[in-house]
């Protein structure tokens, strides 16, 4: 198989800054991710991001069926014009953070199952794109930024724990597969990777046990408390335009909820946002009836 270095040059292409490409080269490291993935043979994989075909044949090979992604308008003219793709792949040109993520399920025929060498400068918009598809999708697997990965798995209370965290645990299972150095990828990355699969269905036995909330207000509260994480939640809360409640309103909510007014974003549990976030809805809702 020809080198990706040697066929970026023969097609005149080169990594783009802008979008962070960093083509995977090792292919033992594709089997291996797709090994750790788990699809079958009859699923239907979303690929985020095609590239030169690293995951994408051994893919092809493993499934049913491919849809592909890709934005960069040189790759996708190099696999048109050598036909590099399998017949079961269906090459789209399609930005990732823009891509009608329902109108793929419907190609798919179900909830969406994704893989991906996830571009480093979109990676944080592209989870909190598929955490806005939650409910059609079923997993994802993905390359990403070691230190992204850690957030994504961050136990509470610990520097790595942030929105991410409490987002995806209240919307799927987390895990580490693998752990990846720059050797890997051309050009080189200045840091390591890792791969992790987000498993949103069947939903798992933390999530259901949740009380009923509003994802959309859960997500502004956790980003009211860590939009300045060093503060007391009582200062955070109170100083975030996302919320629109004062100090007043904030130091009766917070006790309501159980939470300590001097208790700060990194410290609260799953549970203990969403109990925030109820108690946020009811105040809201008090004041939308309140003569």
């Amino acid at each position: 198989m020809e080198s990706t270095r040697k066929i970026l040059e023969n097609r005149q292409l080169a990594p783009r800054k802008k979008l962070g490409q960093n083509f995977l080269v090792n292919p033992p490291t594709a089997m291996k991710m797709l090994d750790l993935a788990g699809f079958t043979a009859t699923d239907i994989v979303v690929e985020l991001g095609v590239g030169l075909g690293a995951l994408t044949l051994p893919l092809a090979a493993r499934v049913h069926r491919v849809i592909g992604l890709e934005v960069d308008a040189g790759i996708i003219r190099y696999h048109r014009e050598e036909g590099t793709l399998p017949e079961n792949v269906t090459l789209l040109d399609q930005d990732l953070l823009t891509a009608d993520y329902r109108q793929l399920a419907e190609q798919a025929g179900g909830r969406l199952k994704i893989i991906a060498n996830l571009p480093y400068s979109i990676t944080n918009p592209l989870l909190f794109r598929l955490l806005e598809y939650r409910e059609i999708m079923d997993s994802a697997t993905l390359m990403l930024q070691k230190e992204v990965g850690e957030r994504l798995c961050a136990p509470v209370d610990t520097k790595e724990y942030g929105v991410l965290s409490v987002l995806l645990a209240a919307s799927a299972t987390t895990r580490t597969l693998m752990r990846l150095g720059p050797g890997q990828f051309h050009p080189r990355p200045k840091v390591d990777s890792v791969v992790v699969k987000i498993t949103f269905f069947p939903i798992p036995e933390r999530v259901a046990k949740l009380p009923p909330y509003d994802p959309a207000l859960l997500a502004r509260v956790v980003k009211a408390a860590f939009g300045q994480r060093r503060k007391t939640l009582h200062n955070a809360l109170a100083a975030s335009p996302l919320l629109g409640l004062n100090k007043e309103e904030v130091a009766t909510i917070l006790p309501c909820a159980g939470i300590a007014l001097n208790r700060r974003a990194g410290t609260l549990s799953l549970e203990e946002y969403v109990t925030l976030t109820r108690m946020v809805a009811d105040r809201q809702d008090g004041l939308a009836t309140a003569p």
